[in-house]
């Protein structure tokens, strides 16, 4: 029997493998053990309360530490053999990459596991307080983010291998060049759905107006943004357009300003003129739906047919629909000036004939 375990295999005794095998053996059934009570004390702690935010930063860590175990007891298992100068400087470099990569992946879990969580707060928040929920603009950072972390480290992990980092960002520099000539489009609207999900000039549901475009937001995404025209049709227009276009948000306005210019016939007494005028300051006494604030009505211009009465008012934001606020209005005006015998100018021509 010991001669069986004196016996060499490729440098190294039978025996040298076999405590090697039970070191790498032994890592794995460590690494179960773990498994199985880290999912233990997760449900335990879960169930003791409903904060889950711990449970998920220690599953997000559990996978890269028990990685590392193996790599460790991989590492162990092999530097106890004995190998060439050059096989032993390959295991060193191997080792230093996937070691370096293991601490980006634990990291990298580590961000993720934190950005979702505030992700899922925000979104029960925003849903609670009956604000929109952005679902596109925080994946896109956690994304960016993430593979951030990842260029940092396996740029690191390279770079401790002795590999020549400048010369192969180099080479890759120049397929990275054409590239970006030819997504540059792409990557300015992007930007534009990026600065349109932090400014927020607008949100789904708003009509908006720009350029000759008029209609309602359907979809804000991170490349384009669909508007559905006051005519029914879905318009999808690329964000960098939006972001450099001057947008009137019509839905942000507090209130809707209307002017009217009523037109009375000549032959109007300056005691009616006076109370049309009263007659239009009473109306939001009648129509809720008209705010009294900065109301305003005066006998404003004389015309060759008509004397004119500028009548200002604004229109609450919460009433259900303008336009049928405006039909109200007109429909008040209409019944009381025929009740006051107040009578609206018509077109007239006086013709003077010489005889």
């Amino acid at each position: 029997m010991v001669e069986i375990l004196d016996r060499i295999f490729y440098g190294n005794t039978l025996e040298n493998w076999g405590i090697s095998l039970i070191i790498i053996a032994s890592a794995l059934i460590l690494n179960k053990l773990i498994a199985v009570l880290t999912r233990q004390f997760i449900r335990k702690m879960t169930a003791k309360t409903d904060n889950k935010y711990n449970g998920v930063l220690i599953k997000s860590i559990v996978s890269p530490i028990l990685l590392g175990i193996m790599l460790l007891a991989i590492w162990i298992a092999a530097i106890r053999l004995h190998w060439s100068k050059e096989v032993l400087d390959n295991i060193s470099k191997s080792y230093n990459i996937l070691i370096i990569l293991n601490f980006t992946w634990l990291f990298v879990r580590l961000v993720g596991a934190l950005l979702d969580e505030h992700i899922r707060r925000m979104a029960e928040k925003n849903k609670a307080a009956n604000l929109p929920v952005d679902n596109k603009l925080m994946p896109l950072i956690r994304r960016t983010i993430v593979m951030i972390i990842w260029v940092i480290g396996i740029v690191t992990a390279l770079s401790n291998a002795k590999v020549d980092v400048a010369a192969l960002l180099g080479a890759l520099g120049i397929g990275g060049f054409a590239i970006a000539l030819a997504a540059q489009d792409t990557v300015k609207n992007i930007i534009g759905g990026i600065t349109l999900f932090t400014d927020r000039p607008f949100k789904i549901g708003d009509r908006i107006r720009f350029d000759a475009i008029d209609g309602n937001v359907e979809d804000i995404g991170v490349r384009s943004t669909k508007i559905r025209t006051l005519d029914g049709r879905i318009i999808t227009i690329p964000n960098s357009k939006i972001v450099d276009a001057s947008i009137e948000n019509i839905s942000g306005e507090p209130r809707r300003r209307v002017v009217v210019q009523l037109k009375l016939s000549n032959d109007t007494s300056p005691e009616k003129m006076k109370e049309a005028i009263e007659i239009l300051k009473s109306i939001p006494q009648t129509i809720k739906e008209i705010g009294s604030k900065d109301l305003s009505a005066f006998f404003s211009d004389f015309e060759s047919s008509a004397l004119i009465i500028t009548f200002t008012y604004f229109i609450r934001k919460s009433a259900p629909d303008i336009t049928e606020a405006i039909s109200k209005v007109n429909f008040e005006i209409l019944n009381k000036f025929k009740q006051a015998n107040i009578n609206f100018a018509f077109p007239a021509q006086k013709i003077y004939i010489d005889k």
